[in-house]
């Protein structure tokens, strides 16, 4: 896939993981996920849309405005997606 220009990218913030060692919510309820996502406004730390509870996707839709990129949190990967507009940036 190409990035395409978003205009969501203005709500990336410089941003550390809140939860390095996984998915803050399967954390809490020790559920498993596949593959990481780090949100770029405020750091949640939430599994992919592959993992069975899909918790970056929520996080990212549970604020109406500012939560809507985030990148791959697996190592060697750098890409970034944007919820709202279902597209890489």
């Amino acid at each position: 896939m190409t990035a395409v220009f978003d205009p969501h990218v203005v709500m990336i913030r410089p941003v550390g993981p809140q939860t390095p060692e996984g998915c803050a919510e399967c954390l809490e309820l020790g559920t498993p996920w596949v593959h990481l996502r780090l949100c770029l406004t405020c750091g949640h730390v939430g599994c992919c849309d592959s993992s069975p509870m899909r918790h970056a996707r929520a996080h990212a839709h549970a604020h109406t405005v500012g939560h809507p990129i985030v990148r791959s949190f697996e190592p060697g990967e750098v890409w970034r997606w944007c919820y709202v507009d279902e597209a890489m940036v």
